[in-house]
């Protein structure tokens, strides 16, 4: 069971201001998407054989920006609700709270270098695996300290699990190895054509 680790958790003033909160993740998922490159990303993942539903590129953005926005409004909710109660045990889950939220930012950080830059899908399906273990108990703790806390968190946690199915069907259908994985030369990027992937037929 996760306790309160201070050296294990972000400095208090960024749960208990709303803007540091929310913006923090957001400029540090941009960062990694930007370092990792978005161009290489993209070509990575179109080079792969992906396991059935798998959205478009395109999709991700977006809905990461939308995730990371509403994951740092619940650390402040949770954090603003908990410290201000008068008991004791509140207290406490919401600073467990907080050391589950850091420990469940630096894992989500960490699986797209694993997954592109670094190509090592074993390693990046570990990695989800642990984010959404540890993100669904984050969520129970702060359940106890404000509900509304808790179902921000909802959609985070719907989507890891879709995010677990497709990292872990992603390296099963290519063998566990990305390392010798091209963009496919049939793949279109015309603004006006429909993206193909390597286990696509042509039609």
């Amino acid at each position: 069971m996760t306790t309160y680790i201070p050296s294990l958790t972000l400095p208090k003033e960024v749960f208990a201001q709303p803007a540091v909160s929310i913006l923090l993740p957001m400029a540090l998922g941009t960062s990694i998407g930007f370092i990792v490159s978005p161009k290489e990303s993209q070509n990575t993942y179109m080079a792969l054989k992906q396991p059935p539903y798998r959205p478009p590129p395109q999709v991700f953005g977006p809905m990461w920006t939308a995730l990371y926005g509403l994951m740092g409004y619940s650390a402040y909710r949770a954090w603003d609700t908990g410290m201000s109660s008068l008991n004791p045990n509140v207290v406490a889950w919401t600073k467990q709270g907080a050391t589950l939220f850091t420990i469940q930012l630096g894992l989500n950080l960490i699986w797209m270098p694993l997954f592109f830059r670094l190509k090592r899908p074993i390693e990046a399906t570990a990695d989800i695996v642990a984010l959404t273990g540890v993100t669904g108990y984050l969520t129970y703790i702060w359940s106890k300290v404000d509900p509304v806390a808790a179902w921000c968190l909802a959609p985070y946690l719907g989507w890891l699990g879709f995010a677990t199915y497709l990292s872990a069907g992603t390296g099963y259908l290519n063998g566990w190895a990305f390392s010798d994985k091209e963009t496919d030369a049939s793949v279109d990027r015309g603004s006006g054509a429909r993206t193909k992937y390597v286990n696509e037929k042509s039609d």
